[in-house]
C-alpha cells in the first residue's frame, strides 16, 4: 500500500494556530507540523539514518509555508537516501558559521545578550573596555584564532598605560566574552583561562579604602559647605541626610521629589542596582531640596548642568551636572580646611553615613536598607518589606546628628534610641 503523503492543508493549520492547542500533525513521508504550548509553529523532518530515529527542523510557520515545506522535506529526503545525516549535517554547518564570526561578532553578540542582564554602571564601563581597548586590537581576527599570548600582549599594553585595576577590568570583559563564545560554540578554548593580569602586570595597588568622616571632621566640613557655592553645598547635605549615591542624585528630576509624601523617588534607570526605590526625606533633607529650586532655573533636573560647554555637547538639551564637579570642589574645600578633614569623595559620604548609623544604634538591616544595599542570601528572597518606617526614623536620627555638628550643639550619645528592624 502506497505512503499517504500531503495530508494537510492551511485551512487545517490556520484552525490549529487559532484553537493554541498544542499538537502534531503529520502530513506524511516524516514531515510533521507541530505547534507548541508556547504557540510556536514549525515544520519537523522525522527520518532514519543508522537504524536511529532522527529530526531536522525545517522552519516555522508562516515563514515556511506548507507548500516550501514539502519542498524542503522532498529536498532534505534525497540526501538521506543518498547516506546524509542531514541533521548533523545542518549542525556542522551551523557551528562552521559560528567558528567564522570575528572577534567584534561575537563581542556585538555577548553585549547584545548580556548586557540587558547587568548593572548600567557595569555596561557603561565595560562597553567602554570592549569598544575602546579590546576591539581596536582584536575585533577583526576570528574569535577562534585568538591566543593566550594575544590575550597576555594586550593586557601588558593597557598595564603599561592604565592602572592595574583598569587592566583587571579589561581582562575581566575579554574572558566574559570567551565564556559567551564557549557557550555559543563560537570558540572551542577559553584563551583567558590560566592567565592572572598579577602575572602579567605585577600586583596591583588596592583599592582606596572609603573613609568615614569622624565627628570632628564632620564639625569643621558642615559649616564651612557655603564656601563651595550654594548648589554643591545642598547637594553634600542631601548625599549625606539621604545616604544615596552621587550617580543618584546627579540624575534626579523633580518630577520624583514628592514634597507633600516627603519622598524621593529613585527610578529603575537612575538606580546602580537597576531597580528603582523610595527615599524618605526628613525636614532637612527636603529643605535641601526646597533651596535647590530657585536654583535650577526651570531645569527638570534637581542640578542642571551649569557649563554651557557641557550643553552644547548635548546639542543643546537638558542635562545633569557633572559628578567630576563636586568632587573637584570637595578637594578644594578640604585643602581650604587644611588638616583639619581629610580628602574625601562624595562616595565617602555613604560610608561615612553607614558607620554612623551603626554608632547610633541603627539595626543592621535598617541602615543598610537606608542605603538601598540588598540584603543578600535567603533574607534578600524572602524578606519584601521596604522598611520606610525603619528607615524614616532612622534618618531622622542621623539628620539630628548631622544638624548639631553643622551648628556646632553638642551630641550625647546617651540620648539615642536604638532603631530596631520590625519583626
Amino acid at each position: 500500500m502506497a505512503k499517504q503523503v500531503n495530508k494537510l492543508s492551511d485551512p487545517e493549520i490556520r484552525r490549529w494556530i487559532k484553537a493554541g492547542v498544542p499538537v502534531a500533525k503529520a502530513d506524511g513521508d516524516g514531515l510533521t507540523f507541530t505547534l507548541s504550548a508556547a504557540g510556536t509553529a514549525a515544520w519537523v523532518l522525522r527520518y532514519r539514518h543508522g537504524g536511529k530515529g532522527r529530526e531536522l527542523t525545517l522552519g516555522q510557520y508562516p515563514d515556511v509555508s506548507l507548500k516550501l515545506a514539502r519542498q524542503r522535506a522532498g529536498d532534505a529526503r534525497a540526501e538521506v537516501q543518498a547516506g546524509v545525516d542531514v541533521a548533523r549535517e545542518r549542525q556542522r554547518v551551523k557551528t562552521e558559521l559560528a567558528a567564522a564570526k570575528s572577534f567584534k561578532q561575537l563581542a556585538a553578540d555577548y553585549m547584545a545578550k548580556v548586557f540587558p542582564t547587568l548593572a548600567a554602571s557595569t555596561v557603561k564601563q565595560r562597553r567602554q573596555h570592549i569598544d575602546g581597548v579590546i576591539c581596536p586590537k582584536l575585533g577583526n581576527r576570528p574569535a577562534r584564532d585568538v591566543t593566550t599570548a594575544d590575550v597576555v600582549s594586550l593586557i601588558e599594553s593597557v598595564g603599561r598605560t592604565k592602572t592595574g585595576n583598569v587592566a583587571e577590568l579589561v581582562f575581566t570583559a575579554l574572558s566574559e566574552i570567551f565564556k559567551h563564545g564557549l557557550a555559543r560554540h563560537a570558540v572551542i578554548v577559553n584563551p583567558c583561562a590560566g592567565v592572572s593580569v598579577a602575572a602579567i602586570c605585577g600586583k596591583t595597588e588596592p583599592r582606596r579604602q572609603r573613609l568615614k568622616l569622624t565627628e570632628a571632621e564632620l564639625r569643621a566640613v558642615l559649616p564651612a559647605l557655603p564656601t563651595i557655592g550654594a548648589d554643591n553645598a545642598m547637594a553634600v547635605k542631601l548625599l549625606l541626610l539621604t545616604c544615596t549615591r552621587i550617580g543618584e542624585l546627579a540624575k534626579a528630576e523633580w518630577a520624583h521629589v514628592d514634597f507633600n509624601r516627603a519622598e524621593w523617588f529613585v527610578p529603575d534607570a537612575n538606580s546602580k542596582t537597576g531597580k528603582g526605590f523610595t527615599v524618605p526625606l526628613t525636614p532637612a533633607a527636603l529643605a535641601c531640596f526646597t533651596a535647590l529650586q530657585p536654583l535650577a532655573c526651570g531645569s527638570r533636573f534637581v542640578l542642571p548642568a551649569r557649563q554651557t560647554r557641557r550643553t552644547r555637547n548635548h546639542g543643546g538639551a537638558e542635562v545633569p551636572f557633572e559628578q567630576r564637579t563636586l568632587n573637584a570642589m570637595l578637594h578644594k574645600l578640604c585643602d581650604a580646611l587644611g588638616d583639619k578633614v581629610r580628602r574625601f569623595t562624595p562616595h565617602d559620604l555613604r560610608s561615612t553615613a553607614r558607620s554612623h548609623l551603626a554608632a547610633l544604634g541603627v539595626n543592621v538591616i535598617v541602615a543598610e536598607r537606608c542605603l538601598n544595599h540588598s540584603l543578600g542570601g535567603l533574607m534578600g528572597v524572602y524578606d519584601q518589606h521596604d522598611y520606610m518606617t525603619e528607615r524614616r526614623a532612622a534618618l531622622e536620627t542621623w539628620t539630628s546628628f548631622v544638624l548639631a555638628c553643622e551648628v556646632g550643639e553638642p551630641w550625647h550619645q546617651n540620648n539615642v534610641i536604638p532603631i530596631r528592624a520590625a519583626a
